[in-house]
């Protein structure tokens, strides 16, 4: 299958913000660099992240159906422990149910690997013994513009791993463009981490050993795997994924604070209820009531409560009743009771 769409697609968005750019006055070079063709590759991210933002408003919803899931697929687990096959067999049947996609989570990182190839591509052709210069829409012209832009001295079609030779054809210096791209592999890792991260400290992680291990591949394996494969992308891709994981960290921390995850509301809920429940003993082993003691009620000041006080009152109130008169003697006296004395005088 041609993906030469995707390289026209591509070429079309990169080369109209690189005209707007340009008209504008930002097709000069300063500080080494050539801000029309670097803007052009970040506001060609902001272009697509628009495109997809439906799409990531539906990641979201799936994660939130996932999350809801929880407790059934926990119930799951403890019901066909040791039982993989059947346990597998049983959730694939629950997300069927209950319409939640499970895979959905990755749906915006694999709508953008297109994206991300077709630049990586683009790119790539830059090259100043390429004959080819007018493909996919570009000019002789913009082509070898694209081929000399530069940032910080370092030409964006060059990498980390650019030989000696491939960097003098570019007329470049080896080492600025190894400390330039060095820098931003390391940024491109960290950014990396860093959305994954914040969506699992926000979310938690997932009950479900599949949805887990989505989770620990996308935090630890993906930026570790750059360390690597960043060493092979040109340095306009790297500003690319740079561009991209700033904008997903601003987008989902939007997204975060106006919709959080259902879960965090039940963690403080709950929170908050257990902590009258804790303050509740302290309150039965002497301390003070706040409310004032009402009159007629028993409980004094010193603490005690009504279920105290309640046994006094009515010992007190049957030894009057039964108290001899003087000069009275008892009436029918229980069987080895002393007889009640007469009162001096």
């Amino acid at each position: 299958m041609s993906l030469d769409w995707i390289y026209y697609a591509i070429s079309w968005i990169l080369l109209r913000w690189h005209a707007l750019w340009s008209a504008i006055g930002l097709d000069g070079k300063f500080l080494g660099t050539n801000w029309s063709w670097v803007l052009a590759i970040v506001f060609l991210v902001v272009t697509v992240r628009v495109i997809l933002f439906p799409v990531f408003v539906k990641q979201i919803k799936s994660q939130r159906a996932m999350q809801a899931l929880q407790p059934k697929v926990k119930a799951l687990q403890e019901k066909h422990k040791g039982d993989r096959e059947t346990l597998q067999k049983e959730m694939m049947e629950l997300y069927k149910t209950e319409k939640a996609n499970p895979l959905m989570g990755c749906l915006p990182m694999f709508l953008q690997i297109p994206v991300f190839l077709g630049l990586f591509h683009t790119l790539r052709r830059l090259n100043p013994h390429n004959q080819l210069t007018t493909l996919y829409g570009w000019t002789a012209q913009q082509f070898s513009d694209a081929t000399h832009a530069t940032l910080f001295t370092a030409p964006l079609a060059s990498k980390f791993g650019s030989t000696a030779v491939e960097v003098q054809e570019l007329g470049a210096n080896s080492t600025t463009v190894k400390v330039v791209a060095g820098i931003l592999v390391l940024v491109m890792m960290a950014t990396t981490y860093a959305t994954s991260r914040q969506m699992i400290l926000k979310t938690g992680w997932a009950e479900d050993p599949q949805q887990k291990m989505i989770q620990r591949l996308m935090l630890y394996g993906i930026p570790l795997s750059l360390l690597v494969s960043g060493s092979l992308f040109p340095i306009g891709v790297i500003i690319y994924w740079v561009t991209n994981n700033g904008f997903t960290l601003a987008q989902q921390q939007w997204v975060l604070r106006k919709f959080p995850p259902p879960q965090m509301a039940g963690k403080k809920s709950a929170a908050s209820s257990a902590k009258p429940a804790a303050s509740t003993p302290a309150k039965k082993s002497g301390d003070a009531p706040k409310n004032p003691v009402q009159p007629g009620r028993t409980g004094g000041l010193f603490g005690r409560n009504k279920a105290q006080a309640e046994p006094e009152t009515p010992v007190a109130d049957t030894s009057k009743k039964l108290a001899p008169r003087p000069g009275v003697k008892p009436v029918n006296p229980k069987k080895g009771a002393r007889p009640a004395s007469k009162p001096k005088g």
